[in-house]
Formats: C-alpha cells, structure tokens, sequence
C-alpha cells in the first residue's frame, strides 16, 4: 500500500513523468499507467482457479454436511469420518483438503447465521388491542410450610406491556384456561390475537412452515373469547420476545421478594396485586408515560369481556365395584348407583366434576399431589355409600367411608351399635340426608344426644319438631303433690289372668 502511494504522489503532486518513474522503481511503464488509470490504492492479487480433486465430490459433501446439522451434535461426524466415507466413493485426495472444505462451509453458515438468520431481528410494533403473548415458565415459592415447584402462565399485552403471571401446580388444559380468564379479567378485555409457542396443550401436531393441528379444546376457548391464535416456529422464542422478557423480569421483580402463603390462592392473589404495582412503577418505554397509562388508553380497543370459558377437560371413567373412580393417583368416591358404569370426568383447575346420563351426580376438591414417595389418596363422601348400606346394614360397623361423617353422627353410632338392630336403625337416620335437610338432621341428633335418648325414634320426633316450627326445648312439668301415687303401677301381666273365663262368666273373646 506504501508502494502505490509512493507512485501515485510522484505522479500526480509532483508531475514527475512515466519513464522516470519507471527507472525509479524498477517496474514496467505499462504497470505504473494501469495503477494510475484504475485508481488502485491497494494492492489485490488474485488467485487462480486450480481444479481439486474434490470438486466431483462437493455437491455430496455438502449434503452430507447439511444432513449432519439437523442430528444432535453426539451423532454428528467428524471431518475424519466424513474423509472415510468419501475415500470409499474414489475419493483420492487428502484429509487436510476436506477439513478445509468443512471449516468454510461451516464459517460461511456462521456469517449466514449473524447476519441473515437469528443473529438479527426487526423491530416489531403492535397496534393497541391488537395482540397478546403468552408463556409458561417454572419458579419456586413457599406454600402451606413447603417449597414446591409450580407452573407459571405469564400473559402480556403487546402493545401497552400490561402483564399478568398466575402460578399452578400443572401446565394442563384446564389450568392453559383458567389462566387466560384471569389475564382477560385483569385487562378488562380481549386483544384480537394471541402469540404462542408450539406448547402440546394447544398444537396435536406442528407441520410444514406455519401449518398446525390445533387441539379441539383449546379452539374452542379461542372461539369462545373471539381472538385467532399464532404460533411461532419451532424453537423460535424471539418471536414473542415481550414475555420471554417478562419471564426473566419477574424472577428478580416478583419470586425473589416473595414471602410465604397458606395456600395457592393466597398466592395468586398476591401476584396481581404485585403485577399492578409493577404497571404503575414501571415506563413504557417506547410511549410516554407507565405501563398503566398506556394500558388505560388500549382499554377501548380490547373488546369487551366475555362470559367466563367452562374450560374442562373431559375424560371418560368406569366406577369401580367399591364406587370409586381412579384419576392422577387419586380415587374419588360415586354414588353407588352408578357402581360398575361408565361416567364421565369434568377435570377443572381446583374440582372434578362427574357427570352421567346429562347429569351432575357429584363434585369433588381436586387433589393435586406431585409426590410419589407416599401412596395414592382415597376420598370418600360417606353419603355415596348409603345406599349400599341400606342392603348391607352390617357393613356401615367398619366402613372406610363412615370414618369421615361428621362427629355427631359418629358418637350417635358408638351408642346405637350397642343395641340390638343398631346397624339398621343407625342406617335408616343416615338415610334422612337422602330427602331432608343434612343440617336439619344432624341437629335433632345432637339434641337427642344431649337429652341421653339416643333412639331412632327420639330422633325422628325431634326432627319432625323441627321441620314442623315447633320448639324442642320444652320446660320439665314437676306434677304436684297431690297428683302424687300412693302406689307405683307394676308391670305384672299376670293380673290378667283373672280375665280369664271362670264359671258362671262369659267374656269376649
């Protein structure tokens, strides 16, 4: 470069002629006119265009190695392998001409890859209302005295960065739905479309370029909160790049100043709470103002909230002969009418609905336990069974299910089991929950307990007392003195015996 300055300013300041440069520098006159002609500042040299002995094999080369970019890198080969299994094509010339090969092909991939793939993005700007991202992601907290890990659902609108993050203990279905009508509810609204990754409770089957199976349940939802779903490419998070950040934000702005809750509620209430405070505190950014003042100006062009989605899944059981369905290592009680048949399982967030012939039949607490150190749980509605026990008196003495009744009934039956035909008439006072008042009857059973007469039909009189409006507490009548006996009546049936026909009397038969 040095060289062709030297030339140059001769030529061109000081007007020194052609020849004498060339007897200067010692290169021919044509040269120095071809450098001055074409305005070279910097020497380039050419090289020539050799044949290789691997040009006939470039084009299987260059399969071999794009094949190997989609495999893992354990089962990807190396330039050694690759030279082996060229070598048994006629391959005849050296390993180091194939490395080199390899070692552009793959530079040129990673200036590719910096340049026009992933290593650059556009900017993106969304119109207010007009989107939504959403993600899931795992942290951990302290619940009922213990640190478990739960599942995150961060919900974010595009435009105003109004967030929402809601903790379960499962990425299913029902807790995908519930978590949308939460985010909904706390947007007051429903932006026009939603941005997803291909998560399985909502893509069956992710195809060709932007084409998926779409899961039935989860179509239904987005018709039902009328906004169309889009999915990104496959292992293409930068695509909702808005949550993916909130994902990251809210581990130093939410888990790590996270005290202790009782339970799962308490804790998703606090989260909303925490997350409105953050749209407050926190800048938009790219438009004047917080996340809450633009938030306020996009309300008006989210449409207005629908009805609440049922959103349960739905799975088919058979009832067990001892009445009990079988779901996530837990067995839950069915009325024992429909033992032996199938029904049907509405699976929601916080309950198990069970349904058969179009009908509840019964409702159950959803017990969610992710340990497999302890056996799977068993629960029990006493009430199910009664109908078992009005055929099978005996069994309601050590029935699992009558364990759980509630204490009145339970200390009732600690006495009338004593008595001869306890077991059937401790059945028939369970059997009033089936047509009465539950409450109703547990308090006749209490009042029979404390009056110390517990009988069926002591039971059964202060019940009807009840029902009836009459009181059950009357005042004790103390008969004056001279009411009083002067003899006790006994209960001798022999006396009757002188009804008995004699001679000379006729009595009626």
């Amino acid at each position: 470069m040095g060289f062709l300055k030297v030339i140059r300013t001769w030529a061109l300041r000081d007007k020194m002629p052609i020849r004498e440069i060339a007897r200067r520098t010692g290169i021919a006159r044509n040269t120095i006119k071809k450098y001055l002609r074409e305005g070279i500042v910097e020497p380039a040299f050419q090289t020539p265009d050799r044949p290789s002995k691997l040009d006939p094999y470039a084009k299987q080369l260059t399969a071999w190695l794009v094949s190997d970019q989609r495999k893992s890198r354990k089962d990807r080969r190396t330039a050694k392998l690759i030279h082996a299994d060229l070598v048994k094509l006629g391959y005849e010339g050296s390993y180091e001409r194939v490395a080199a090969f390899v070692r552009e092909w793959k530079g040129e991939r990673q200036r590719a890859y910096h340049t026009t793939d992933r290593g650059t993005f556009v900017p993106l700007v969304f119109a207010p209302g007009e989107a939504f991202q959403f993600d899931w992601s795992e942290d951990w907290a302290y619940v009922g005295g213990e640190r478990i890990k739960l599942q995150v659902a961060h919900i974010k609108l595009s435009h105003s960065r109004a967030f929402l993050v809601r903790a379960y203990l499962l990425q299913t279905h029902e807790m995908l739905f519930d978590a949308h009508w939460h985010a909904f509810r706390a947007f007051e609204g429903v932006p026009g479309r939603g941005i997803y990754d291909n998560m399985k409770t909502a893509v069956d089957k992710v195809g060709l370029g932007k084409k998926r199976d779409v899961n039935a349940r989860f179509t239904a939802m987005t018709s039902h909160y009328v906004f169309d779903p889009e999915f990104c490419n496959p292992a293409a998070g930068w695509e909702k790049g808005q949550v993916e950040k909130n994902v990251r934000d809210a581990r130093h702005r939410m888990w790590q100043l996270m005290p202790a809750f009782p339970d799962l509620d308490a804790l998703n209430d606090w989260l909303e709470e925490r997350c409105k405070q953050l749209w407050a505190e926190t800048a938009h950014g790219r438009l004047p103002g917080t996340i809450a003042d633009v938030w306020e100006a996009e309300k008006p062009a989210l449409m207005a909230l629908p009805t609440m989605f049922d959103g349960f899944v739905e799975e088919r059981k058979r009832v067990s002969p001892t009445c009990l369905i079988n779901f996530d290592r837990t067995r839950y009680s069915v009325p024992a009418s429909f033992a032996n048949r199938p029904v049907s399982l509405r699976i929601y967030p916080e309950r198990l609905v069970v349904v058969a012939e179009g009908h509840v039949i019964c409702t159950h607490e959803r017990i969610i336990d992710r340990s497999h150190r302890q056996p799977g749980r068993v629960i029990y509605d006493w009430r199910h069974y009664l109908a078992v026990v009005q055929r099978k008196p005996g069994a309601l003495r050590n029935g699992a299910p009558f364990v759980e009744m509630p204490e009145p009934f339970r200390m009732l039956q600690a006495k009338i089991l004593r008595q001869p035909g306890g077991d059937r008439e401790m059945v028939d006072i369970l059997s009033l929950v089936l047509h009465l008042d539950e409450q109703a009857v547990l308090c006749a059973v209490e009042l029979a307990l404390e009056a110390g007469v517990p009988t069926k039909t002591h039971v059964l009189n202060l019940l009807h007392r009840l029902l009836d409006g009459k009181p059950t507490d009357q005042p004790d009548v103390n008969p004056p003195a001279a009411l009083s006996l002067s003899k006790e009546p006994e209960a001798n049936v022999a006396r009757y015996d002188g009804l008995r026909t004699q001679k000379g009397t006729r009595h009626a038969s």
